[in-house]
């Protein structure tokens, strides 16, 4: 009896099972790590200008719906299936892909990661890196390259099951969702653009790969790409010319278009801008009198704020209105023609200077320069200056050096983004006032070198730096226009947008300048006629967006039309 009894009890009652304190630690520890390891690998951000990145201490958005996923999965279904967990590690690190070009290609190419220019680039890469290795060589990194990318979805699948198994404990518990669902919350919030989520939610990766997908439908599909740009421009009906006609206002005269980057509408709208930068501003103007030169001037509302001066540069090069990003990206996926078609019509030769770049810069495929000078191509030797190192002043003079414009030399059409004034505004460079120094190896006097690149960027207050490279940009100007000048040009100066917020204060206008230089009083006056005003000092009513400049460009520099002569001779009398 006894012995049943006791058979029976032991049948009855459960047996324990303890864990032991070690045990419980290392499954601790083993859960941070998985848990710091999905988030970590989402949330970190890139070191200028290197390919090298560090970790964030925000969380990301996708590691919160990981949470999300694995949670529900559990609740439901018990235990995750290992083939849904590699899966999950698959997609995940498509996600990682992701998120390191999203941050390291804006640090190496000046914008945003763009798959319909960058993805042919890596089998062009791959190719010419591998054509100077052996055989063997480059079967032997594709094995490792195999290796590591097996590794690291092995090391997601074991962090995702390591979060499986941790959660299963308590997957349905209320109060578990009860902590997870404001998680949840705080992730869509984030997705959908609320600023206040952004000092502990780092930016989402999924955003960018579903516009990247947008970008190339609307590329690969004529009907979206009509859809989204004008059948046509005035830069069709230029062509449409004969090329004797189109610029005859030019008569075969150099033409520079120069981008005035950050310059706008803040430098006359704010008391504290006209007070820190009206006195370079006026000696620009005399500068440019005593040369024999006149100005006249406009405002012109730009397509962008703050940032992105290819949208500027675009809506005057194409005549399209750029505001919506979308249309600037689809249009260089295009054949559209730009005004280097219209100068190259009418048989001038065109140049980019693009001291700015330092990289391989596969968007000017697009442009169609004849001549195209990135940074490198200058072989500066002097001191670099903040984050672009090249000065503007030096830009402006080794052109003229490395392409002497000689009478055999065809008319020239020079497009000129200027870099100085660029956020973040510090590293300000002196201005040589002795022009051939300026292309030595020994272009500044080292004390002034050494103390403008020890500046740092004063982040709390930009604007008095971003007020001494306003002023760095009219005084280097100023010197230029006393230089003599080997033959006439024409220039075209525009600002391409306000600086940040954090200078233009809230609000700002997106309006910005345009000036227009010539020794040419009868062109000038065409221009007044068109709306400009004749110094440096224009009217403050915008005459249109910065696309709608390129069709008065090309009605002033064309031929004259019977209003404009009308306009012109009323302004004699």
């Amino acid at each position: 009896m006894t012995s049943s009894a006791n058979k029976h009890k032991n049948m009855s009652t459960p047996t324990s099972v303890s864990i032991s304190p070690g045990s419980l630690w290392r499954k601790g520890v083993g859960l941070l790590l998985a848990l710091l390891w999905l988030n970590g690998l989402l949330s970190f951000t890139g070191i200028w200008p290197t390919l090298l990145v560090v970790p964030d201490t925000r969380i990301a958005p996708e590691f919160i719906v990981l949470l999300l996923l694995l949670s529900a999965v559990v609740a439901i279904a018990g235990p995750a299936p290992r083939r849904l967990l590699g899966a999950m590690a698959g997609v995940y690190l498509l996600l990682v892909v992701g998120r390191y070009a999203d941050v390291v290609v804006p640090h190496l190419l000046g914008r945003p990661v763009n798959l319909y220019w960058d993805m042919p680039q890596i089998p062009r890469f791959l190719w010419v890196t591998a054509g100077g290795l052996p055989w063997w060589v480059t079967v032997i990194a594709l094995l490792l390259v195999c290796a590591l990318v097996w590794l690291f979805h092995r090391s997601l699948h074991l962090a995702m099951q390591v979060v499986a198994q941790a959660v299963s404990p308590v997957a349905r518990h209320t109060a578990f969702w009860c902590v997870l669902l404001p998680l949840g919350g705080l992730a869509s919030a984030n997705y959908a653009g609320v600023q206040a989520t952004w000092c502990c939610v780092s930016k989402p990766v999924v955003p960018t790969y579903w516009s990247e997908t947008v970008k190339l439908w609307d590329a690969f599909f004529p009907e979206r790409v009509a859809r989204l740009l004008p059948a046509t421009t005035v830069i069709d009906e230029a062509l449409a010319k004969p090329a004797e006609e189109v610029l005859v206002g030019l008569n075969h005269r150099d033409l520079m278009l120069i981008f005035l980057e950050t310059y706008g509408a803040v430098l006359y709208d704010v008391p504290e801008a006209v007070a820190a930068t009206s006195t370079t501003r006026n000696q620009l103007e005399a500068s440019i009198l005593a040369s024999g030169r006149h100005v006249v001037s406009a405002f012109y509302r730009s397509p962008t704020i703050g940032g992105a001066s290819d949208l500027a540069h675009m809506s005057v090069l194409s005549g399209i209105d750029l505001s919506d990003p979308r249309r600037h990206d689809v249009l260089l996926t295009t054949n559209r023609p730009t005004l280097l078609k219209v100068f190259q019509h009418a048989g001038y030769e065109t140049f980019g200077l693009y001291h700015s770049v330092a990289w391989d810069w596969v968007e000017r495929v697009y442009y169609g320069f004849d001549v195209y000078l990135s940074g490198p191509d200058l072989d500066y030797q002097g001191p670099g200056f903040g984050f672009w190192k090249v000065p503007d002043q030096f830009a402006a003079a080794r052109v003229e050096q490395l392409y002497p414009r000689t009478k055999k030399a065809r008319p020239r059409f020079t497009l000129f983004p200027t870099i100085s004034t660029h956020f973040p505004f510090h590293q300000v460079p002196p201005y040589q006032p002795d022009w051939k120094r300026l292309l030595s190896s020994n272009p500044f006097d080292a004390t002034e070198a050494a103390r403008a690149q020890a500046e740092q960027v004063n982040w709390a207050n930009m604007r008095p730096d971003y007020f001494r490279t306003i002023n760095y940009t009219h005084t280097w100007f100023s010197g230029y226009f006393r230089l003599p000048e080997p033959r006439e040009t024409i220039y075209v100066m525009i600002g391409d947008h306000q600086p940040t917020g954090s200078v233009a204060g809230e609000g700002a206008s997106w309006d910005v300048p345009v000036f227009i230089v010539s020794r040419d009083t009868r062109l000038l006056n065409r221009f007044q006629a068109l709306g400009f005003s004749e110094g440096l000092l224009p009217d403050r009513t915008p005459l249109g967006g910065l696309h709608d400049l390129t069709a008065t460009l090309l009605r002033g520099l064309g031929a004259e039309t019977p209003e404009v002569t009308l306009a012109l001779k009323n302004k004699t009398q």
